[in-house]
Order: C-alpha cells, then structure tokens, then sequence
C-alpha cells in the first residue's frame, strides 16, 4: 500500500526531509538484508498521543541487532526520544513507526562488519493493516506452501530485514489466490504465525498460542494479548498446534503492531464464521488499552 509523505525522517541523529533520506546503491543491507527493524504504533487519544510499548519495542530492536553481531549506535532511551521528536515534528496524532538499523555503505561481501551501521526512524500516517472490515467480521487464510524459516536456518527471535523475504513469498501467494493472509507452518510441520502477525485458537474456553519454539517472533502485541488473558481468567496454554486444529477451532485470531487484533472467519475454505465471544472480549479490551480507557495497562502507554 502506498506511503503518505510527510515531511521529517530521523536519520542518525538528525531530522532531515523526506525527499533526503536516501542511502547509497551499495549499501550492504540493500544487497544482503542485514537490517534489523521494528513496527510500532502511535494513537491519538483525548488524552494525547501515546507510543504503544515503545520502550519494549526498542529493547528488542537492540537484542536483533545483537543476534547479527550488530552493535545499534543508540541506546534505548536516546531511540525512544528520537521516536517521539520525529512524530513531534511531522505534526502528527497517530502514525505507524518504522526505526531500522542497516549495516551501510563502505563495505561488500559476506563478512560485513567492518560496515557502519546506520540507524533511521521514519513515521506516516496508516490505518488498518488487514481492514477495518477484516476487524469488525475477520479475513479469509491459506495455510501457505511456504515454510517457516527454521530457527538453524536463521535466528527468529530477531526481527531482521532479509527474513521477511520468507513472508513476502507467502504473503504474495495468498492474496494471488484471492486471501487476505497466510499462514505458514514450521519446520516440523506445525503451525507457527502470519506473515506478520502471530496466531490464536480457542478451544472451548482455552487461549492456545504456539510456543516460541514453532519459529515464532515473540511479538509485543502477543504478549500483551497473553496479560489481558491472564488477567481476565480465561485459561491460556501455548501448545503445538497442527492445521487441523484450526479446521475444527471454535476461534482463531491474529495480532501484530499493524494488524493489532484480527479474527480469522475462515481458513483453506473451512468456515468458522463471525468472531466469537473469546476474540471480542480481547479485542475490546485490546481497543481500551490503546484509546487509553484501562488504566490497568497505563504502563503500556509513552506520551509523545
């Protein structure tokens, strides 16, 4: 989907304007996908503009960055500020975030650390990732022919550029046959998460997530959606799950900083229908956590 413009991008260290924050040709990230990124999220709400787990967000662009043996020039706290200057001038209520820290220009080949390592946040307005219609009624799925990458192959708990390259294939394959997303399964054949978004079941009264251990991302609005579960007893276990759990799920959903919380009515052309009891008691408290309406979860909140 197209990008909005807006006027600033942070640029290590500095804001410059749009139509100036470009990169060299040879920049090893662009040849080898060695970036490491987040997606974050800021609401306008009648008590200000807050960034979503922000902190947290940043915590885990620097364990990335570690992962691949690159060293993020920033700390926490100094990208955490430099989130809100930027949103700050573009003027902006709410917007999607994007900080990413890419090995640069300076150096070609496979052993790239003699590379800089750059670092830029950029901001721009954008609705619902899947719809406001996939919210409100849930998107059809495919389980993708496409597997997940293994955690021998590359290391998943990163969330690194060159990856997504597995979710684009998937993603593309999907909406070709006229879904709105894709599952994938893991190396061993179960089911692991989204393109971008991990995955829900619920079984009679039970939240079931797959565990880490499928390649799944430890994402922030996953967690965020295991406290809400636990905090409302309803009764949570990780477990493998295979495709024919989700055939015969009483409920499935979706959740990521672009999708936040998604329910799925069908997958493979098996109907499981409008969002159930589960998914709307999660999603509307999901909703009242980032409009600022819980203060149970204020925590979560960093006012711009």
């Amino acid at each position: 989907m197209p990008i909005p413009e807006v006027e600033k991008i942070w640029m290590n260290g500095e804001l410059v304007d749009w139509q100036d924050a470009r990169v060299h040709l040879l920049t090893h990230a662009l040849h080898y996908g060695t970036g490491v990124f987040e997606g974050i999220r800021a609401y306008d709400t009648s008590k200000g503009t807050h960034v979503f787990r922000l902190t947290d967000h940043m915590r885990r662009l620097h364990k990335s960055g570690r992962l691949y043996l690159m060293e993020v020039p920033y700390s926490v706290e100094e990208l955490v500020e430099a989130t809100k200057e930027v949103i700050r001038a573009n003027g902006l209520d709410s917007c999607y975030i994007r900080p990413i820290a890419y090995r640069g220009y300076g150096e070609m080949g496979l052993c790239p650390l003699d590379a800089p390592i750059d670092v830029a946040i950029a901001v721009w307005p954008w609705g619902t990732y899947l719809g406001d219609e996939g919210i409100e009624h849930g998107i059809r799925a495919k389980i993708s022919s496409f597997q997940r990458i293994g955690p021998n192959a590359l290391p998943m708990a990163a969330k690194a550029t060159g990856q997504y390259i597995n979710s684009v294939l998937a993603k593309v394959e999907a909406v070709k046959a006229g879904y709105e997303e894709a599952i994938l399964l893991d190396h061993n054949g179960n089911v692991s998460e989204g393109t971008g978004e991990n995955l829900f079941l619920v079984e009679g009264d039970t939240l079931c997530t797959p565990p880490l251990a499928c390649d799944v991302l430890e994402g922030i609005t996953r967690d965020t959606v295991l406290a809400i579960a636990r905090d409302q007893g309803i009764p949570v276990k990780e477990k493998i799950i295979v495709r024919s759990d989700l055939y015969n799920a009483d409920e499935v959903f979706l959740t990521g900083t672009a999708a936040e919380v998604v329910p799925v009515r069908e997958v493979d052309d098996r109907l499981l229908g409008e969002p159930g009891p589960v998914t709307r008691k999660i999603q509307e408290t999901f909703y009242g956590i980032i409009k600022a309406e819980n203060d149970k979860y204020s925590h979560y909140l960093e006012w711009v």
